[in-house]
């Protein structure tokens, strides 16, 4: 029997103060062993940096370890997210990509800077300080103007200045999304589209993306979250019958303390859904 078709816990979308998470590789590992986690995927925001620090964690913990990564691409001008499981973080295609992907963040953190520093902001001094992040990204900025006093949350920051239509937003110029499956397949990694329904695409245009990203060598995509509505969770599900993709379970954990995104939250497959650890050889 896998893993999947137990009553096993499995996440395998996490992030770490490596990207956009808050705590350490080992803490979130410490954490998921608490919550009873099995299996455990690290996939932080364009860098693995973390994940030799959440494996030898998870070893000394008794879990599984999945090294992962979640990389930025652009489809038709759409930002979309690849996640990347069993990949080696060492691979240097990947590590090059990587390199990539971090230089475009931080030019976007300053060009944000300076938006808000045109807007009245300490915009300098707010992207200096997010700049220090392995990963910067706008959720660092967001918390940086809660924690400036400039916003009551992270939250109502990140509505009043940066998303999109506000005064700090930048648009993002990843890479295409075929070049971020190709490198997690370099890495030898498998391909899974991360939390599909959060792109706000009508289902023939979803469609369009899911056979794309088959097209490119994708293998699974996400299709049991948290907080996922019933009729998103049965879009997903047929989707993923449709294209014949694995179907992966992730929390999309950040911190404690989010009901919406408990790590290791236990979840179970759709009917005739091909489980991703069956894909992973688990």
């Amino acid at each position: 029997m896998t893993l999947s078709t137990l009553d096993a816990r499995i996440d395998l979308h996490t992030h770490s103060h490596c990207s956009d998470g808050v705590l350490a590789p080992a803490a979130l590992v410490a954490l998921a062993a608490q919550r009873q986690v099995q299996l455990l995927a690290l996939t932080d925001h364009d860098t693995a940096i973390g994940c030799a620090e959440a494996l030898a964690a998870c070893q000394a913990h008794g879990l599984r370890f999945v090294p992962g990564i979640e990389l930025s691409s652009l489809w038709e001008q759409r930002e979309v997210h690849v996640i990347g499981l069993n990949i080696d973080p060492a691979h240097a295609s990947l590590q090059a990509h990587c390199a990539t992907l971090l230089q475009l963040r931080r030019q976007r953190i300053a060009a944000i800077g300076e938006r808000l520093a045109r807007a009245g902001l300490p915009g300098a001094e707010l992207a200096r300080q997010a700049l220090q992040a392995p990963a910067p990204t706008r959720t660092h900025l967001a918390r940086l103007l809660c924690a400036h006093g400039l916003a009551a949350s992270a939250e109502a920051g990140f509505e009043r200045w940066l998303k999109q239509g506000q005064p700090g937003y930048v648009a993002a110029l990843w890479p295409p999304l075929t070049d971020a499956v190709n490198r997690i397949v370099d890495a030898g990694g498998i391909a899974v589209l991360a939390h599909p329904h959060r792109y706000r695409l009508s289902s023939g245009r979803l469609r369009e993306l899911l056979a794309q990203f088959k097209a490119a060598g994708g293998v699974g995509m996400e299709v049991s979250l948290p907080g996922t509505a019933p009729r998103d969770a049965d879009r997903l599900a047929a989707l993923a019958r449709h294209f014949d993709l694995a179907g992966s379970i992730g929390s999309d954990f950040h911190q404690p303390g989010l009901p919406w995104r408990p790590l290791g939250r236990f979840a179970k497959l759709p009917d005739r859904i091909t489980p991703i650890t069956d894909r992973l050889g688990l």
